[in-house]
């Protein structure tokens, strides 16, 4: 894709979209939060918003932590399945996530972030490369991957205002991928996929 006369990638892509949203939000937040964030009780009345509300953060911490995961993860796995498939991934696994909100989470609580989406990329890479070795602050030696991701869902759901359900949601759209992949041969040891074509090695 081409943004500006400069050829970006899906990962680049998806990251300069959600920049972008976070600084149009900065300029009235109570106006997109309200009419593009995930409000349970308005969900019926405002489908899209269980999209729009990917692309909105809460806050500069929000988005660096959400921004810098995808960066790492969608790069790693965009070589294993290619960019039709994470495109699905990313976007199958936020929805998700989101329609799990809209079912378990407070009818008047608004719902922002892409943290559903990145769960989804991070289950699927937990199934594909378990074994990865990933560092985690604060912790000073790698862990495996599969650790990483299941230990962060575990941490993050028991801090405050933290969307569990969503992160849930994408972390089992993951797994359910990964397991599809794995059992299809894609990402396997010895094969790397690129925008949509195979190589193998």
């Amino acid at each position: 894709m081409r943004i500006l006369g400069y050829n970006t990638s899906l990962i680049e892509t998806l990251i300069i979209a959600n920049a972008v949203m976070f600084i149009i939000t900065l300029i009235n937040p109570g106006l997109i939060i309200n009419n593009l964030g995930l409000q349970p009780s308005l969900a019926l009345e405002r489908p899209w918003t269980l999209v729009t509300s990917m692309f909105l953060h809460g806050g500069l911490w929000h988005i660096f932590a959400n921004m810098f995961t995808l960066f790492f993860f969608g790069n790693y796995l965009q070589g294993l399945i290619g960019n039709r498939d994470l495109l699905k991934l990313y976007f199958v696994g936020g929805t998700l996530g989101n329609i799990l909100v809209v079912f378990l989470a407070a009818p008047d609580s608004i719902a922002v972030g892409a943290s559903g989406a990145i769960f989804a990329l991070g289950g699927t890479l937990s199934v594909l490369r378990p074994n990865l070795r990933v560092f985690i602050i604060p912790i000073p030696i790698p862990i495996p991957l599969w650790i990483a991701v299941i230990g962060g869902f575990l941490v993050l759901s028991l801090m405050p205002f933290i969307s569990w359900q969503a992160h849930l949601g994408g972390l089992i759209v993951g797994l359910v991928f990964g397991y599809y992949f794995k059992k299809n041969g894609v990402g396997r040891e010895g094969a790397y996929r690129f925008y949509d074509y195979e190589y193998r090695y």
